[in-house]
């Protein structure tokens, strides 16, 4: 249990002996409360200091990023990228056995959690083969790469089969359109129908899906930073629940708003570079 920060003193000092949201003493002004205080200091983004430590939450939040990014970034990218082209290939194979094998396979893997592949990754690959390293995080050069592998093989295989199935049913949903039939009309090859047009059409929706997942890309995953003794921003927030140590909670959620507004205004700026039929007024 944390108990630094709980003394009278430093409750005094971080403003958690004010009134919640309006203060009613005599001789103080109404908005001198913690609601007031903490939104103020958001707002000018005054991100305090840890409760639990007393180091500035800005700080821990810059360690954490970097660990968090090193797998997000290649995972996600991995996983957009097999996703990508498993679900063009079984678009392309529509209505056939592989087509088929391929849906059940990813329906499989949608029904297995997280947890499984953490198990089976951790026991299989670092355990028995010991090819990696279960459970640590050393940032020394190239010597990193052997704690980021297997979080990012868990990750990229967990989040597979979903997105493959979500893929697959934007792309056959362009697949029946008008356009698609006109151009097979004119002669273009399936292959050029699918990478040309299809995949073209698609990234409407590719781009709402992927840009929305921004937010789990920079603020870490829990569940891999966790169980992998990552210290990355997504293990930081669990810590931070953990021994109540309100001030980082506080800035996760913060910034985790921030980032998903940011995320929607990057979501209207790409289907404006998409599709030419949108323009901003």
């Amino acid at each position: 249990i944390c108990t630094v920060g709980r003394t009278g003193n430093d409750l005094h000092n971080r403003g958690y002996d004010k009134p919640r949201f309006y203060n009613t003493t005599p001789g103080q002004k109404w908005h001198d409360s913690q609601f007031f205080n903490h939104i103020w200091s958001l707002a000018t983004f005054d991100l305090g200091k840890s409760d639990a430590t007393g180091e500035p939450v800005i700080a821990k939040f810059k360690k954490g990023a970097i660990p968090s990014l090193l797998i997000t970034v290649p995972a996600f990218a991995l996983g957009f990228i097999f996703s990508l082209a498993i679900a063009l290939f079984l678009a392309f194979v529509r209505k056939s056995m592989l087509d088929v094998g391929g849906v059940i396979a990813c329906v499989a893997l949608m029904s297995i959690t997280i947890m499984v592949y953490v198990i089976l990754g951790q026991w299989v690959i670092a355990v028995q083969m010991a090819w990696l390293p279960a459970f640590g995080f050393n940032p020394s050069g190239l010597s990193t790469l052997k704690f980021l592998i297997l979080p990012v093989v868990v990750y990229v295989a967990a989040g597979l089969g979903g997105d493959v199935r979500l893929y697959r049913a934007i792309f056959l949903e362009e697949v029946h359109q008008d356009y698609v039939r006109t151009a097979q009309a004119k002669g273009a090859s399936h292959e050029r129908v699918l990478f040309l047009h299809v995949l073209k059409n698609g990234m409407i929706s590719l781009i709402t899906l992927v840009v929305s997942s921004l937010l789990f890309l920079i603020m870490g995953s829990l569940v891999i930073e966790n169980f992998f003794g990552i210290p990355g921003l997504g293990s930081l927030t669990i810590d931070a629940i953990r021994t109540s140590d309100f001030a980082v909670v506080r800035a996760a959620v913060y910034l985790g708003s921030l980032l998903y507004l940011f995320g929607l205004l990057l979501t209207d700026l790409c289907y404006a570079t998409v599709d030419p039929r949108i323009r901003f007024k």
